[in-house]
């Protein structure tokens, strides 16, 4: 009886430990706006797919679009940094937000009234690709201002990622829906709405007042000292090269979703968002995973493991020609790429110098949304030629041969983060380390 009730309560006091960051009033406010906005992001992000392929029958184009609506990011991605750590974060976050729904808004208005051309959508993409440039460097460094606690900023980013993935949950089943119902234009229209519920989190937050730094640089020389940083401390480089690989050669596998979905598998728009909610159901799994650990010692190993399941599942996604084969594969590819995507973000967040966090944190996201484009027109165009499935079946073997390095050298990085670990109380320094050994050996009567 007594053991039942303590694992009750065991129980308890785990799954509050999983959505601590939620303790803290601006984070909560971020997370239910952000939440209602990324689910029409994702809506539109299906809807945009479905009609690119419908006007064009193009697997090239499709690539093209996400091309053009990411490789601003590549470009941009380290002055956005440079942004980030110089301007106060919220008022750039407010600016981006309204920016993105003047853009979805205008992509509304042409599909609605039926004058939607190609050259309209590729235009579009890469202004709101310039925008979240900026906007993804700068969130991802706000995250610090909305948790007090470093300790729960793991947290934090863990739920970042259950929110975008339950977005990606919702907001792709929705859209398989509306789109065969009354077509694709609702569906972006519904996104530009949302973007009203994260601009007025943001301008209800109740934040310390900004500091600009005194230490004032030119762009030029604050964007070497960011790149000079993360290029000479090793784990820092090791892990925004996994994100850049795992982006090169692994997103493109939602670029091409909508030909397995209508050309492989036989179905229609609503097939498209199953395969995308199931890929957002393993995502969601694995950032619950990543938000019910308590410390992020161990993580290394983690990134090993599902960078090489993403990659296997892939491959074996590429060959499937059974719907609820495929389902159950893009369970496992979701799930292992973004617990990677999230260990690397939450192991950057943690061992990052404070005054570099706007900067490396927007090397992470030109990794993250920069190397994408890239990716996409090589898959688009090699699919082009020899196929979809043989096309991601060496995107797979590329993921799961690029970790290689990262798990050789994973004993030498693991020492080179301890200091940092012990300096912020993660793990034990080795004098409190040598005392409890001590203590533990010691008989009763001298503990």
């Amino acid at each position: 009886m007594q053991q039942t009730r303590m694992g009750a309560e065991n129980k308890s006091k785990n799954l509050g430990g999983m959505f601590r960051a939620l303790r803290y009033r601006n984070y909560r406010l971020f997370f239910v706006g952000q939440g209602i906005s990324l689910i029409g992001t994702w809506m539109q992000q299906i809807a945009l797919s479905w009609l690119v392929y419908r006007l064009t029958d193009s697997v090239f184009l499709l690539g093209a679009v996400t091309f053009s609506s990411q490789i601003p990011s590549f470009i941009l991605g380290p002055f956005a940094g440079v942004i980030a750590d110089k301007f106060e974060r919220r008022k750039v976050l407010v600016v981006t937000q309204a920016l993105s729904m003047l853009q979805a808004s205008t992509l509304a208005a042409l599909v609605l009234t039926d004058t939607i051309q190609i050259w309209h959508v590729l235009t579009l993409s890469a202004l709101l690709g310039t925008i979240n440039a900026f906007d993804i460097a700068t969130r991802q460094a706000f995250v610090v201002q909305m948790v007090d606690q470093r300790e729960d900023i793991s947290n934090a980013i863990a739920l970042n990622s259950s929110m975008f993935n339950m977005a990606r949950l919702v907001g792709p089943s929705v859209a398989g829906l509306l789109i065969a119902a009354v077509g694709e234009g609702v569906c972006i229209l519904i996104n530009a709405v949302s973007y009203i519920a994260v601009i007025a989190s943001l301008l209800l937050m109740q934040l310390k007042p900004f500091v600009r730094e005194q230490k004032e640089h030119k762009v030029w020389q604050s964007l070497q000292e960011g790149f000079a940083y993360s290029y000479n401390f090793a784990p820092i480089k090791a892990l925004i090269l996994i994100v850049g690989l795992i982006s090169l050669f692994g997103m493109p596998f939602s670029v091409l979703l909508p030909v397995f979905a209508r050309d492989i598998l036989h179905g229609g728009a609503n097939t498209l968002g199953f395969l995308m909610g199931a890929s957002g159901v393993g995502a969601l799994a694995g950032a619950l995973f990543l938000a019910q650990r308590k410390s992020v010692v161990g993580l290394g190993k983690v990134i090993v493991f599902t960078m090489l399941l993403f990659g296997f599942a892939l491959i074996a996604f590429s060959f499937s020609k059974v719907l609820v084969v495929s389902l159950l594969l893009m369970l496992l590819t979701g799930f292992g790429m973004i617990v990677t995507m999230a260990s690397c973000n939450t192991l950057l967040q943690t061992i990052v110098e404070d005054d570099k966090r706007g900067r490396v944190m927007s090397l992470y996201a030109t990794a993250f949304m920069g190397m994408a484009p890239i990716g996409s027109m090589l898959a688009g165009a090699v699919a082009e030629i020899i196929g979809v499935s043989y096309t991601l079946a060496g995107c797979g073997l590329l993921c799961a041969i690029s970790i290689i390095p990262f798990a050789l050298n994973l004993s030498r990085l693991r020492q080179m983060v301890e200091p940092i670990y012990q300096r912020l109380g993660i793990v034990p320094t080795i004098a409190t380390g040598l005392q409890t050994a001590s203590n533990l050996t010691a008989p009763p009567e001298e503990r």
